[in-house]
């Protein structure tokens, strides 16, 4: 029998999560499998291999979001494990994760008692703001007025371009650090993700106190108000905490 496993709790928390009638991957009932000192959450599987696709995606994270919702965060937390992972048997799990790795797991899942992970995602319209950039900057507007109808030479065109290039990376970059700076003394820690498209300019998540959600939220708002609601904010106060889970795994 295969295993579909999605969390590490501490064996002695098992208590408080033991009847939770909850469904994973394929429908399969979610169980319990004690470790000592932790204890795994996972399902039977049904597949070799899972596909990311988002049906698959959406039961591994409800099942995360669930057991969170199910424990007091201040009590226990469940250490995500990463999407898809199967394994053959029990001796695998403790073989290559728990018992090279135990410290650090027992560290990482005290790090984020009463903790939870909460992300920001800012949006803009790179056109609107190069018109900004532009009208706010007297010497590049008559600059770019200059240049209207006429045929550039090579240097010209590059020389325009480079200058506009760098108004909109120096807009970039105040919204950026605003943000930084306002959101950073509220969390514990943060981490920095990829641009995911062309108009994202951040992409960060932060570890904030469990209860201190509603704060941040308003301080996020604020800062949408600031900057005179021209950037679209996506805003997640209620995620699995990946992006503070890092096993080294260089030992």
């Amino acid at each position: 029998m295969s295993l579909y496993l999605y969390a590490i709790l501490q064996a002695e928390n098992l208590d408080l999560i033991q009847n939770i009638d909850l469904n994973g991957m394929n429908s399969q009932p979610i169980q319990f499998h004690a470790i000592p000192p932790f204890a795994i959450v996972y399902s039977e599987a049904q597949q070799e291999r899972y596909l990311a696709s988002r049906a698959n995606l959406l039961a591994h994270e409800t099942v995360l979001e669930s057991l969170m919702k199910a424990i007091d965060p201040y009590q226990a937390v469940p250490l995500p494990l990463q999407f898809g992972l199967v394994v053959e048997e029990w001796e695998e799990v403790q073989r290559d994760l728990l018992i090279p790795y135990e410290d650090q797991l027992k560290g990482l899942i005290n790090n984020l008692i009463g903790k939870r992970e909460v992300s920001v995602k800012l949006f803009w319209n790179q056109t609107e703001e190069l018109n900004l950039a532009v009208l706010e900057n007297q010497d590049l507007q008559k600059r770019r007025e200059a240049l209207v109808g006429k045929m550039l030479s090579m240097d010209e065109a590059i020389s325009i371009g480079q200058d506009l290039e760098a108004a909109i990376e120096q807009r970039q970059q105040v919204i950026v650090k605003t943000f930084l700076e306002t959101l950073k003394p509220l969390s514990y820690d943060y981490a920095e993700g990829e641009l995911l498209t062309e108009n994202m300019i951040y992409n960060g998540s932060f570890l904030i106190d469990w209860n201190k959600e509603p704060e941040f939220a308003a301080t996020v708002e604020a800062l949408d108000k600031q900057f005179e609601n021209r950037l679209r904010i996506r805003y997640n106060d209620f995620t699995a905490p990946y992006n503070f889970v890092n096993v080294d795994r260089e030992q």
